[in-house]
């Protein structure tokens, strides 16, 4: 999902975006034949994530930049933990500073949130799923985050699969036409392969959308107790995922209901960034 390319122009674009005319700061303070030695350092314990980002945004800023990393994608840590060494032009590690540890901060954090989620429903056979729900432009970057973190990605966009919701339901049943026979028409004109995912909200949507031949239904903000019944219903004929009111409090039990999949929004949309720290020393 994060290739090389998409990943060093959003770089790019970052570090234009900071220093748009150029550092003017490190320019007139720092010689330009000054070299400099920067750790970053783990403040709080968390998952590290955006390894490959953090190097880019000093190799792209100067190429003459050394990143050595201590520490790999996915890979927990503590606080104090050196998570990588810097070494090179003064100037380019300043100026390329912010902008690495926005990255690293923002995805370190996205991958240790999903790590607790992952945690909690240790023992059930239901996986972690992220949301669209993510920062524009950033997609990539945050849903690789969770994958550091032990959560799976959902449809990365629009054009991947067919997942209708209740407001797409409300239209393709317009003018009486039953949901059964409305699904089995969309079915017929998918793509050979593609996923075909249909939401419900109540109990006795299950079994109108099961006859269309969805692959997964969504079961959306159900309690544990209809989580439990629409389980039983489905039977096996198609993948459940559950999703709505999922938090760090909720999990385990929506887990345990025997549901396929659990989609969490606030991964990506309510991560706070992780404290990380760069100290510098110029020589």
């Amino acid at each position: 999902m994060l290739d090389a390319q998409l990943m060093k122009a959003v770089v790019a674009a970052a570090l234009a975006e900071d220093a748009p005319t150029g550092d003017i700061t490190s320019t007139l303070v720092i010689p330009a034949n000054a070299q400099a030695t920067a750790v970053l350092a783990a403040r709080e314990p968390g998952v590290f994530a955006g390894a490959d980002v953090f190097a880019a945004a000093f190799t792209l800023t100067d190429a003459s930049v050394n990143v050595e990393l201590l520490k790999n994608d996915g890979d927990a840590f503590a606080s104090g933990d050196e998570l990588a060494r810097v070494s090179g032009p003064a100037r380019a590690i300043l100026t390329g500073e912010r902008v690495a540890l926005n990255f690293a901060q923002r995805m370190s954090g996205i991958a240790t949130l999903t790590r607790q989620y992952v945690d909690a429903i240790t023992g059930t056979d239901a996986v972690i799923l992220d949301t669209r729900k993510t920062t524009p432009t950033l997609r990539a970057f945050e849903r690789h985050a969770v994958v550091c973190g032990g959560g799976t990605n959902h449809r990365f966009s629009l054009s991947d699969a067919f997942m209708a919701k209740d407001n797409h339901l409300a239209v393709l049943t317009e003018g009486g036409l039953d949901v059964t026979t409305a699904l089995l028409q969309v079915k017929s004109q998918l793509p050979v392969g593609m996923v075909f995912e249909v939401e419900v909200d109540r109990i006795d949507q299950i079994e109108p959308v099961l006859a269309g031949g969805v692959d997964v239904i969504m079961l959306d903000n159900f309690s544990l107790a209809d989580l439990r019944t629409g389980v039983a219903l489905v039977a096996g004929r198609a993948k459940i995922e559950a999703s709505g009111g999922v938090n760090l409090t909720t999990v385990a039990g929506i887990a345990a209901t025997g549901v396929d999949f659990v989609s969490v929004g606030a991964l990506t949309h309510s991560a706070r960034a992780l404290d990380l720290g760069l100290d510098v020393r110029i020589s």
